[in-house]
């Protein structure tokens, strides 16, 4: 049987690294993209538009996914978006912005496919934090994305709680500064070696995925920064 798994933000750069080690393990990759973006994710089996922060976009991909596959292994919830900012400087439309990017996207993806996993008792939910969520001095510098990512952290904490019991597993991989040509861009002075790599971040995802011994699970990715 095939062991399923959906990919959100699959054309992005931790998509793509997420999308091509599933694929190399054996999964069939069921990839998302942004409407009308133009997107292609080449090593996905199937790629579907759907905009994973419209809840009835979610809703009715759900339903689909029910009848065309079944079960579901994994999800992978990679949409997100990044903004700088301290409190003075963030505006409630930043706030909107990245809570929209950032947790919408997840939360629609977990109330839509919880219940498909509960009805198998399996499964893997595989979402993403950030570093500056956490309690550190980083987040003040991002306060609109540390809030969203704060969000996330918290999801993941009440999803832990009512999947007890279950064959469903979640856990939360949480990067430091992941190593992208954007990112090298926007601070090109920097040691980039130290950063983390999507591939590592991959790497830990289907470790997390592969192994049903881990539950509830926080991986803090930071390289060597």
């Amino acid at each position: 049987m095939d062991r399923n798994i959906i990919i959100t933000g699959a054309a992005g750069n931790l998509g793509s690294a997420v999308v091509e080690k599933f694929k190399r393990e054996g999964y069939r990759v069921i990839a998302l993209i942004e409407p009308d973006s133009g997107d292609e994710v080449e090593e996905a089996d199937d790629v579907y538009e759907v905009d994973v922060t419209d809840s009835k976009a979610v809703e009715i991909f759900s339903k689909e996914f029910t009848l065309q596959y079944g079960e579901l292994e994994a999800i992978a919830m990679l949409v997100g978006g990044f903004g700088m900012g301290t409190i003075e400087e963030t505006s409630l439309d930043d706030l909107n912005k990245m809570i929209k990017l950032n947790f919408f996207s997840s939360f629609n993806m977990v109330k839509f496919f919880l219940p498909i996993m509960k009805k198998f008792d399996k499964g893997n939910l595989l979402m993403v934090g950030a570093k500056p969520a956490l309690p550190n001095e980083e987040g003040k510098e991002v306060v609109a994305y540390s809030l969203s990512k704060g969000l996330v952290l918290q999801l993941a904490a009440l999803v832990n709680q009512e999947i007890q019991g279950t064959g469903i597993r979640s856990h939360v991989f949480v990067p430091s500064v992941i190593d992208t040509p954007e990112n090298r861009d926007a601070m090109p002075d920097a040691d980039h070696s130290k950063w983390v790599t999507p591939a590592e971040i991959a790497e830990s995802m289907h470790f997390a995925a592969s192994n049903h011994a881990l539950r509830s699970m926080t991986f803090k990715l930071y390289g060597n920064v």
